[in-house]
């Protein structure tokens, strides 16, 4: 039981922690700190991926994190690369 209130927890913490990201992104005052904000906002959201997927019992949820995460960062090195100006 006090695990299950231990990892509510940690959900509440992460999904608040992706919300601080967003608003950094909707901000943020250049394309660089969207960007960085962005990815931020990729690595919660497959932290709050595999938290859930222990909370529910659930392997899949794990294996979508590992692929979302694969293809965030190909995004972000993507955006990076177009960034600087090279392609």
């Amino acid at each position: 039981m006090m695990e299950l209130s231990f990892l509510q927890g940690a959900v509440f913490v992460i999904s608040f922690a992706f919300l601080l990201s967003f608003l950094r992104a909707v901000k943020g005052p250049t394309a660089g700190d969207r960007v960085i904000a962005l990815d931020a906002a990729t690595t919660i959201t497959t932290a709050l991926l595999v938290v859930l997927g222990v909370v529910y019992n659930r392997t899949w949820l794990i294996d979508v994190a590992i692929i979302y995460a694969l293809l965030s960062f190909i995004a972000v090195i993507a955006i990076a690369r177009y960034l600087e100006g090279g392609l």
